[in-house]
């Protein structure tokens, strides 16, 4: 393709140099080139020819495949009328290994209308950079006959952990499609989501779509296979719980035929521009760890928020609290592990390490900007499974022979613009903030933490990566895996080497803070047993699941995005989690402070910034969503700790049309207006009881990125009393308010037969520019 369409701009923008395709680094100034292929979602015809370029940046590759050649820009985000079609993917972004997440749109006229194409980044595509050749990843029915038994389960698995979170969504019919359903190695990845009809689809579709991979199943899991799609079309397996309970019994099983071999390094580093080293990691900086011989495998990297007030204190104590923590789990034999115990244990381990750091702020009178913090995250591989929890923006990888992948969602304010569908991440970055953490260990007791656990079934060589953000920041890892990591996997580097190597490389690229890598390389020597297992369909009260969040499709433990933590599936209420006995002493405690109240400290590298007042979770258990919002009619009243935000109109909103109602207000329904069997608009107005609050709000941050300013000070437009405005179910879910039946308030006035007009700009605050939802 040796024309001007074949054309990369370099990112630098001091250098924006035009280089051919076939070149990984630009030839001006040696940065390296980032190949972004698209999938534009269009409907029954090609985006374009081959060769050509839209919008002056889109080379079209192939019929729906486009390259950006400029990478370095910021590409154009939905407009309103297009919101709604992109909202579902930016939601789920907590399960992006899966499904595809929105680059931009491309803006295209045709005739007297104008069209605007949804991009999404990292299909699953595979690209041949010699002849500048895009395919399709294989279907999951067309591969799955070469799979091994292993793999044809962990790809059910993964079907299986999708199942809520996309019907939540409205798109479980994605599941349903095998044009859309493509596997890259051990993952399966979405083309595209496909939005439901109006009867959304049920698990007896699901049953017979598996119904057809029976005559290529592997014989050890053939009846396995028939007896689950049976079961789910008679209604035996009745919820997706009750399917992955089921599923994960049969991996198990299968487990005992693969044998892992691990071997773990790590590396930290003060940086050049650091004096002294905040990060802390184990096993010890320099150590190769491996399993066998040693019985546990763990890998952790901490990233000390304090400067010279104790970060590096916070760090060390997080990794020795949660080192001994762990040892302890792992005693189990695997035989006797529930993963849903599992992942709320290491949940728990981490909840001890924050209450340490808490209690050691609050004994040495650490108050504001004193108060010491750090990051987390953390590997343990246990069998055929990966538990990874973290807490703030140091990250995990999973690095295989197809690509890298981030398995974390950083805990900052970006990250939570897109949970909530206000912005596509690549235009969230852009904000003012946008890298200020929202959580980390040691500011609160955990009764106000909410860490992410995952897990991920590994059925071939894998190596994850766990990174403080001295190496991640600035997309180092994206641009470095494939010379500095993959060699890990065909042997031609160890661990030691390559952790060097990445230190190196954040030192000399980045350089802005300091850096600590734990590298985990899983080997598998997997075998076909001779054997045939069978499916034990068990009720679904005597599934055996600790009182955690509900999970994403890698296992995922998930928060409430308003509660400034990973996102809640909207269907499902927020859950407390469930400690082991020998810590109910400690949480006694923590409850109690958290009963007088909670400071949640901003976490700045520069400790410039004041902190803001956070209050606990509520501790009773939430009813069930089908008992609390069946009384969510016309006249039902709704009240929350949080503000609210409404829209002006019965439409997703951007910024210059949300307004907000006051923490602690009164809220009346007056109408309803369906959108989908799932969700709806909600027209509220406030009663005369709302509660009075100081109508500027200052919207604070918690740790700010090497680079960004101090958030300046945002002031949100709030309706006064008797004014109203629309907000659909979900987001009210997301809330987790408190609802009173229509009739059972004093406080609010009768609905009368005239509704009162909805509210105008200029009625609230009209000096006061709007803004989506509170940083922090």
């Amino acid at each position: 393709m040796e024309n001007e369409a074949a054309t990369l701009y370099c990112p630098n923008e001091n250098c924006q140099a035009a280089n051919p395709l076939t070149h990984k680094f630009c030839q001006r100034c040696s940065t390296p080139l980032p190949k972004n292929y698209l999938w534009a979602v269009v409907e029954g015809s090609s985006v374009g020819s081959p060769g050509e370029v839209l919008a002056d940046r889109y080379l079209v590759i192939s019929q729906s495949v486009v390259l950006d050649t400029k990478p370095g820009l910021l590409p154009q985000t939905p407009e309103l009328d297009n919101v709604l079609l992109a909202r579902a993917y930016l939601k789920l972004i907590p399960y992006r290994l899966n499904v595809p997440q929105v680059y931009g749109v491309l803006p295209l006229l045709g005739g007297p209308s104008y069209k605007e194409i949804l991009l999404l980044e990292k299909p699953p595509v595979l690209a041949d950079e010699a002849t500048q050749q895009v395919n399709l990843y294989s279907e999951l029915t067309t591969a799955w006959g070469n799979a091994t038994s292993m793999r044809q389960l962990n790809w059910l698995w993964q079907l299986a952990q999708l199942w809520q979170p996309l019907l939540t969504e409205g798109v479980a019919s994605s599941l349903l499609d095998p044009f859309v359903l493509r596997v890259e190695g051990p993952l399966v990845r979405l083309l595209e989501l496909r939005f439901d009809p109006v009867t959304a689809p049920t698990l007896p579709q699901l049953g017979e779509f598996w119904q057809q991979l029976l005559s290529e199943s592997k014989p050890v899991i053939a009846e396995f296979v028939n007896q689950i799609s049976n079961s789910l079309i008679q209604g035996e397996i009745n919820s997706s719980e009750q399917l992955i309970t089921v599923l994960d019994r049969g991996l198990a099983e299968l487990g005992r035929s693969q044998t892992p071999t691990i071997t773990i390094g790590t590396q930290t580093d003060t940086g050049p521009s650091r004096q002294r080293n905040e990060d802390a990691c184990y096993p010890p900086s320099g150590t190769v760890l491996s399993k066998p011989p040693q019985p546990t495998a763990l890998a952790i990297v901490c990233d000390g928020i304090g400067g010279h007030e104790g970060g590096n204190v916070a760090s060390n104590l997080a990794i020795e609290t949660i080192q001994q923590q762990v040892q302890q789990l792992t005693k189990v034999p695997y035989d006797h592990i529930e993963p849903s115990l599992l992942l709320a244990d290491l949940e728990s381990a981490v909840a001890v390490a924050n209450d340490k750091i808490s209690q050691r702020n609050d004994g040495e009178h650490r108050q504001g900007r004193q108060r010491m913090g750090t990051t987390l995250v953390m590997a343990l591989p246990v069998a055929h499974e990966m538990y990874i929890t973290h807490v703030g923006d140091s990250r995990a990888y999973w690095i295989t022979r197809q690509g890298c992948y981030q398995v974390t969602l950083d805990d900052d304010v970006a990250s939570r613009e897109v949970r909530l569908g206000y912005a596509v991440y690549r235009e969230a970055v852009q904000q003012s903030a946008s890298g200020s953490l929202v959580q980390a260990l040691g500011m609160s007791p955990s009764t106000s933490l909410h860490p992410t656990s995952q897990r991920f079934i590994l059925d071939e060589d894998a190596v994850f990566l766990l990174t403080s953000d001295g190496l991640s920041d600035f997309d180092r890892v994206e641009e470095y895996w494939e010379t500095e990591v993959l060699p890990i996997l065909t042997g031609e580097v160890d661990v030691a080497t390559a952790a060097n190597r990445l230190v190196e490389i954040a030192n000399t690229k980045n350089g802005h803070d300091n850096v600590t890598i734990a590298l985990v390389h899983y080997q598998v020597q997997y075998w076909e047993p001779e054997i045939t297992i069978k499916a034990v369909i068990p009720d679904s009260s005597a599934i055996k699941t600790a009182n955690v969040a509900p999970r994403a499709a890698g296992g995922t433990v998930l928060g409430n995005p308003n509660q400034k933590t990973q996102v809640i599936p909207e269907n499902q209420p927020s859950k407390t989690r469930q400690f082991p006995l020998g810590l109910i002493v400690l949480l006694i405690v923590v409850v109690a402070a958290g009963s007088v109240g909670l400071l949640w400290g901003r976490l700045s590298r520069s400790l410039s910034l004041p902190f803001i007042t956070r209050s606990a979770p509520n501790p009773s258990q939430p009813p069930s969503e089908a008992t609390k919002y069946a009384d969510l009619v016309q006249g039902s009243e709704i009240s929350s700790d949080q503000k609210i935000p409404l829209s002006k109109t019965a439409q997703i909103s951007k910024e210059a049309n949300l307004v907000y109602a006051p923490v602690g207000a009164i809220l009346q329904v007056l109408e309803k207006k369906p959108i989908s069997p799932q969700d709806y608009w909600l027209r509220m107005r406030i009663c005369p009881s709302g509660e009075t609050v100081n109508p500027t709000n200052t919207q604070p941050s918690l740790r700010t990125s090497s680079n960004s300013q101090s958030a300046p000070t945002v002031k949100q437009p709030l309706l006064k009393q008797g004014q109203d405005g629309w907000i659909q179910l979900s987001q009210i879910k997301s809330l987790n308010p408190t609802i009173s039946k229509a009739g059972n308030s004093t406080q609010c006035p009768p609905l009368g037969n005239t509704l009162p007009t909805p509210v105008s700009p200029q009625q609230i605050n009209p000096a006061s520019p709007p803004q989506k939802n509170e940083t922090s």
